[in-house]
């Protein structure tokens, strides 16, 4: 299951939720640093913190792909 599909989490999260009387185990499958210009698919960044130059950047990343989801959402 793809980590970063929101819908494909819910139906993930509500079928285990209604599920009784045996264990549930979901297996979800993501990308490293996801939406992160110099992060995403590196593995440099496994266990790392960003520099504060490096913070900014990442957060300017995520906050532009925040923006487009919402402006999905207001569709």
């Amino acid at each position: 299951m793809d980590a970063h599909d929101f819908d494909e989490l819910r139906a993930a999260f509500k079928e285990a939720e209604e599920t009784k009387g045996m264990p549930i185990c979901i297996v979800l499958h993501s990308l490293k640093g996801k939406g992160v210009s110099f992060m995403e698919n590196s593995c440099d960044w496994h266990g790392k913190a960003p520099n504060d130059e490096e913070f900014a950047i990442a957060m300017a990343d995520l906050n532009k792909i925040e923006e487009e989801l919402a402006k999905e959402v207001d569709e």
